[in-house]
This record gives structure tokens, sequence and C-alpha cells, in this order.
């Protein structure tokens, strides 16, 4: 049983967080290149945010919008 938590401990220490690894040991030279995973998820989610907004938008100028608060039944 011991050898079975070593080989999890093997695949994730050694082989799965080894890119996390590399990006730590690359922030000392050069932190936005550290960090590219965090601006491609803040690029994402600033997209999906900006869909979301155009989407409202197009709802709202075709009258589909259903603003009354009774709208669903645990709001009454």
């Amino acid at each position: 049983m011991k050898s079975f938590f070593e080989g999890i401990e093997y695949l994730f220490v050694k082989i799965l967080f080894a890119p996390l690894d590399f990006l730590r040991a690359l922030e000392l030279k050069s932190w936005f290149v550290a960090n590219t995973i965090n601006w491609i998820f803040m690029i994402i989610c600033a997209a999906a945010m900006v869909y979301w907004i155009k989407q409202l938008k197009i709802f709202e100028d075709n009258n589909e919008e259903n603003q009354d608060t009774t709208a669903h039944s645990f709001l009454k």
C-alpha cells in the first residue's frame, strides 16, 4: 500500500506539477512571462463578459427581457 501512495506522489509531484515548477523558477527572471496562464484566463473572462453583455443588450433591444419581479415563484 505504501508503494501505491508513493506512486501517486510521484505522478503529481514529478509529472503533473512539473510545468508549474518551471513557471515558479521562471518568475525570478520575468514576472509577466511566468504569469501567462493568468493573463490568458483574464482575457478569456473579459471576452466572455463582453459577449454576455452584448447578448443582454440584444434581448433588451428586442423587448424580450422579463424584468417583472414575479417572473420566478420564489420572488413572490
